[in-house]
């Protein structure tokens, strides 16, 4: 990368819902632009940014399903930091796990210093705009984290498509970044691991088939467009308390799969919901990942934003340290900053 002038990097690792998130709170390259999306947009182009990407999330240090972030300065004194999100394939505009785990990372580090009510905000830009987290505290302990994101709308309702496993309707709408939406049941899936790999290819296939088209337009920052990814989802009907059950898997990127109930997902997920009435303020969306993990969603607001009626959502769910890591490149390493196989 660049070179190969990079020696070392430190990062601090989070699991959310079994989703993994590498924090570079020190990234040792320049990241330039006036704002966290314009960062992201030198980020994409700049060799020394997208190989400290490819370091950390490339195998021997990474693998194919890795996620992090690279923190940055904010847009203004408004928030407490920025980041920007990358993964296996590049870097994208929104990430609820990440923005949760960076939440907890800023109340344990004292980053965010702790708010003695037991509720600390922690304010962080984004790429998709500025998003607030609730840390809420039990003595040293963190017992949840609220996630408050930007305002989420559906784009499309009941598009078209034929895929490799018949015809199918897809929900397209934005949470920060845009997902398509498939009720996995009409394409002959669960949301299980047992159909893991064909929920990855119908997932590919789907984005690919959107992205490029108008449905993957967003309506006012074109930085902002692309189909992100696939939500493919089951009903599971009310759960013993009254409140929607739904079970989803979110495969973004170019296969990648999200192990937690996927944060900016949830968001949009509840932007459909919202939209065809099944979601109502008041009630709440307990969101469940394919390997079991839960998020609960609810209706903070409804708004109107970028000419779309919309919802404010906001996603309670938890991270947990998972380690800390000292990566070295070695210039004379045959493999330099990785590789991956999927």
């Amino acid at each position: 990368m660049a070179g190969q002038r990079l020696r070392a990097v430190s990062t601090v690792d989070y699991h959310t819902g079994g989703e993994p998130f590498r924090i570079v709170a020190e990234p040792p390259v320049a990241i330039e632009g006036a704002t966290v999306a314009d960062r992201r947009t030198f980020a994409l182009a700049d060799p020394g940014v997208d190989g400290l990407r490819r370091l950390l999330g490339s195998e021997p240090r990474g693998h194919a399903d890795m996620y992090g972030g690279f923190l940055t300065p904010p847009d203004d004194e408004g928030a407490h930091f920025g980041v920007l999100f990358w993964h296996k394939d590049g870097f994208s505009t929104a990430c609820g796990h990440g923005s949760i785990a960076l939440a907890v990372w800023a109340v344990q580090t004292g980053r965010v210093p702790r708010d003695p009510s037991g509720s600390t905000t922690v304010v962080i830009d984004v790429p998709s705009g500025r998003v607030t987290l609730r840390v809420h505290t039990e003595g040293d302990g963190i017992t949840g984290v609220d996630f408050v994101n930007v305002p989420s709308y559906r784009l499309a309702e009941q598009v078209p498509l034929t895929t490799s496993r018949g015809d199918v309707v897809v929900d397209v709408a934005y949470g920060g970044a845009i997902y398509a939406h498939l009720d996995a049941a009409t394409a002959g899936l669960a949301v299980t691991p047992e159909h893991y790999t064909a929920l990855i290819a119908i997932g590919r296939e789907i984005k690919w088939a959107l992205d490029g088209t108008a449905y993957a337009r967003h309506p006012v920052d074109d930085r902002l467009g692309g189909i992100y990814g696939t939500i493919l989802y089951d009903d599971l009907g009310p759960d013993p308390d009254g409140n929607l059950h739904q079970r989803n898997v979110a495969v973004f990127a170019d296969g990648q799969v999200d192990r937690s109930p996927c944060g900016s997902g949830t968001c949009s997920r509840v932007a459909v919901l919202a939209a065809t009435g099944a979601l109502e303020p008041g009630r709440t969306l307990v969101h469940e990942s394919i390997v079991g993990s839960r998020f609960t969603a609810r209706i903070a607001e409804a708004v109107t934003a970028d000419g779309h009626e919309a919802v404010i959502p906001e996603v309670t769910g938890t991270a947990y340290r998972t380690g800390r890591h000292h990566f070295e490149l070695d210039p004379a390493d045959d493999l330099g900053t990785g590789f991956v196989l999927r």
